[in-house]
Order: C-alpha cells, then sequence, then structure tokens
C-alpha cells in the first residue's frame, strides 16, 4: 500500500509541475512590451522600430509600444535597456552606432554589447550611398579621391553627429583610399542631409533611400554605393568597392534584450522576428525603400558584433576620432 502511495505523489508531483514546464517552453506575455529606440523619432532606426513593433504586436498577440530615448549617440537609450528588468516586457531595437562604436569612441562608456545584452536577431541593413553636391562637379569616387589628393582637407562631409554610421563610412573610406577629409558633424542625419543639400559642405555618407530622392531630382550626383556590388534597382550606381577594393559599410538595425533575460524569452523573440521579416507585406515595403533584410540568429549576431567592435575600434584609433 505504501508503495502505491508514493507512485501515486509521483505523478500527482509530475501533472503539477507540467504546466511549469510548458511554460518555461513556450513564452507568451500577458502585457504590453515596451521597445526602446535610442532615437528621437522620425530617423531611420525609429522607422525600423516601428515596423518591427507592429510586426511583433500581432505575432505576440500584446502590444508592443516604441519609445524614443535619444541622446549620446543612442548611449542614453542603449543604458536604459541595461538597467530594463531582464522579463521580455523591455526590449530594444539598436542601431549599430550606439553598439559598436560608442564603446570605441568612449574610455568610460556604460555598458558593454556582449556582456550586457542579447541580440535577439539583426533585423536589417540600409544600403548607404556616397553623394555630392552637384555644383562640386564631382560625380565618381575617382574623381573625390582625386580631388582630396590635390588639397588635402579641403573636402568636407557632413554627418549625423560624431560615431553616427554617415561619419564612419566616411572616415573608413579616408583610411582605405588614403586621404584626407574634414568631418563636420551636425545633430542628426536630417540636418546633414540638408547642409550637403545648401553645399555647405561638399560631400556625404548618406542611406540610399535619403539619398535617392535628391540625386533623382539632380541635387546630388551619386559617387557610389557602400554594399560589395551594385545593388538592385540602381544599376548605374557603381560599388564604392569598384575603385576603393573591400570597401563596404551598412548602417544596420537590431533586436536586444537585458542579458539575463531568460532562454524561452529570448527563444520566442527570435522565433516571432524572423517570421515578421518573412512576411510578404514586410518584404515589398523594404524593397520600396531600398532596406535589405539581414536577419542573423542571436548566435549569429553576437559573433558578428564581436567583428564589428574589433573593426570600428581600429578604424577610430587610426583616424584618430574623439567622443564629445
Amino acid at each position: 500500500m505504501q508503495g502505491v502511495l508514493t507512485k501515486t505523489a509521483i505523478v500527482l508531483g509530475l501533472l503539477a509541475v507540467a504546466p511549469a514546464l510548458a511554460q518555461a517552453e513556450t513564452w507568451q506575455p500577458t502585457r504590453s512590451i515596451k521597445m526602446i529606440c535610442p532615437f528621437p523619432a522620425g530617423g531611420g532606426t525609429d522607422l525600423i522600430a516601428r515596423l518591427a513593433a507592429k510586426g511583433l504586436s500581432e505575432r505576440l498577440g500584446q502590444q508592443v509600444y516604441v519609445e524614443n530615448r535619444g541622446g549620446a549617440n543612442g548611449a542614453i537609450g542603449v543604458q536604459q535597456l541595461m538597467q530594463a528588468d531582464p522579463d521580455g516586457y523591455t526590449i530594444g531595437a539598436i542601431s549599430d552606432g550606439p553598439m559598436i562604436v560608442n564603446p570605441a569612441l568612449y574610455p568610460n562608456n556604460p555598458y558593454q554589447p556582449l556582456r550586457d545584452f542579447i541580440g535577439v536577431g539583426q533585423l536589417i541593413k540600409f544600403p548607404s550611398m556616397l553623394v555630392a553636391n552637384a555644383g562640386t562637379g564631382i560625380k565618381t569616387v575617382a574623381d573625390m579621391i582625386k580631388a582630396a589628393k590635390d588639397k588635402p582637407g579641403a573636402l568636407n562631409f557632413s554627418s549625423g553627429g560624431i560615431g553616427n554610421f554617415s561619419h564612419m563610412g566616411l572616415e573608413l573610406l579616408a583610411i582605405q583610399a588614403g586621404i584626407k577629409l574634414t568631418h563636420v558633424p551636425y545633430r542628426g542625419v536630417g540636418p546633414a542631409t540638408t547642409a550637403v543639400l545648401g553645399g555647405e559642405v561638399q560631400l556625404m555618407y548618406n542611406n540610399v533611400a535619403t539619398a535617392i530622392e535628391h540625386v533623382r531630382g539632380g541635387k546630388l550626383n551619386a559617387l557610389g554605393v557602400g554594399e560589395p556590388k551594385r545593388i538592385e534597382g540602381l544599376p548605374d550606381v557603381p560599388a564604392i568597392a569598384e575603385t576603393v577594393p573591400g570597401f563596404e559599410m551598412a548602417a544596420w538595425v537590431g533586436i536586444f534584450v537585458p542579458a539575463k533575460t531568460p532562454h524561452p524569452i529570448v527563444d520566442r523573440l527570435t522565433k516571432e522576428t524572423a517570421a515578421f521579416l518573412e512576411e510578404p507585406e514586410t518584404k515589398k515595403y523594404f524593397q520600396q525603400q531600398f532596406i535589405v533584410a539581414a536577419y542573423k540568429n542571436p548566435e549569429q549576431f553576437q559573433q558578428y558584433i564581436k567583428v564589428e567592435l574589433d573593426r570600428w575600434a581600429g578604424v577610430v584609433k587610426t583616424a584618430g576620432i574623439k567622443g564629445e
């Protein structure tokens, strides 16, 4: 009789923990989720954050809303994510600058990407384009390099701020091409674009989606794209790598959570992020806006970030860039 009671107790115990085990395998949020975007509304990272928030809301069955926390090239919003409870209810849509450039720019950067976060998945990359004000007469990358070598430092370029992709793209190109350019930072990609359109500066490294309308309008000359090869939809614009072999630079955005977030939560967010990128509506929008889906799972994303941290630390050191 004692044996029967013992077996019964074991069975009842297993039945009691079964729901908990099932819950541990598949996380289902029970309230709304905050997605931190570490830049103001209206920019590229914010655009992707809002698209992802909409897609994840539909797939998770709970509202995912975007909270913009701009400042310090994204560091303020990223630090807020680091300090959030690792419970799945605060996530972040974060771009390359705060994650892989800030640690090299700021010796006392308050966070370490590989220690303090889990990359749920890379979402996209923004193919980028080197442009020149049409009045400069610079029409090719070769023209730009010749002008820079004839008068070192005389060519100016605008950017959305120190450490922004629009800054680092031309710093990388200058190193690889062996030229000297003068950086003029602005408070955001919008004002930086206005500066090159108005002739305050001669050059800018911008995302294709922002620059293309001004190229088609004749105000800017498209010198080359930052992808390894020419991109679909712009067959007449060469890759910068055709003139400067090996050049490649594109801003990206990924989903991150605090480092101690449990595996079931990460797994569910990873699954739904990947699924969102495969939706026909998402693919169609990306194609129209010159955005490339560039999914990486957590393991791939972590390895990529490790490589990129080393890469941009080298660029920052070689170019002698100092954070503000």
